[in-house]
């Protein structure tokens, strides 16, 4: 057993050294991209309730299920901490279960922390990326009820660059726009603010 841990902990890590000294080197944003090495799963995460309430497409079998988690980095972290808890555990005296237990617990935290990080950072990407001018021109629906008047500020929801944003929003019309109204998004006030008006439905006309 000792050597199963010895091993991981040593194949593990130096591929974990290997990844981070690469990465800090500059060598990660070549060639290499961060969605590269999302499961999957991982995508259709970002597009359901559970991330930011958009619902487009769902996993089947649940993104943090353990099919959905697994990937290059989480593995290679779940082997290093795996070994080295182990080893830890050895040291320290405890039985052959003892070991075991501790050695797996580990392994999962790791993959599991591996995979949340990973989420994060992909998520601060995509906002970072996100052009709120997208919007203008787009059909969106009032959250909490706009004031007439440019009176205060309301918010609505629109979806742009195939996701659904929550955004406060203003409107110059004479009329209050109530929660579940349908608007279009006229302009970029200021900073992250719309400026909406009523969005006036064809009139179906009968031969």
């Amino acid at each position: 057993m000792t050597t199963i841990f010895l091993a991981c902990a040593v194949v593990g890590g130096t591929i974990l050294a290997f990844q981070l000294v690469m990465t800090f080197a500059g060598f990660g944003d070549h060639g290499v991209d961060i969605a590269d090495d999302i499961p999957d799963s991982f995508d259709s995460y970002l597009e359901t309730d559970a991330f930011d309430g958009d619902v487009e497409v769902g996993d089947p079998h649940g993104s943090t299920s353990m099919f959905g988690v697994l990937s290059f980095k989480t593995v290679v972290a779940a082997v290093t901490f795996f070994g080295i808890t182990g080893m830890a555990a050895h040291s320290a005296g405890l039985s052959a279960a003892g070991q075991l237990t501790l050695a797996i617990l580990a392994g999962l935290g790791a993959m599991y922390g591996v995979f949340y990080l990973m989420r994060a950072v992909y998520r601060l990407a995509q906002t970072g990326n996100l052009r709120i001018t997208n919007a203008i021109g787009r059909t969106a629906t009032v959250n909490v009820a706009v004031p007439a008047s440019n009176e205060g500020h309301g918010k609505v929801q629109v979806k742009i660059q195939d996701r659904l944003e929550e955004f406060p929003a203003v409107t110059s019309a004479g009329e209050k726009l109530n929660s579940g109204a349908k608007v279009v998004v006229v302009s970029v006030v200021s900073g992250n603010t719309l400026e909406v008006e009523p969005l006036v439905e064809p009139v179906e006309t009968t031969a």
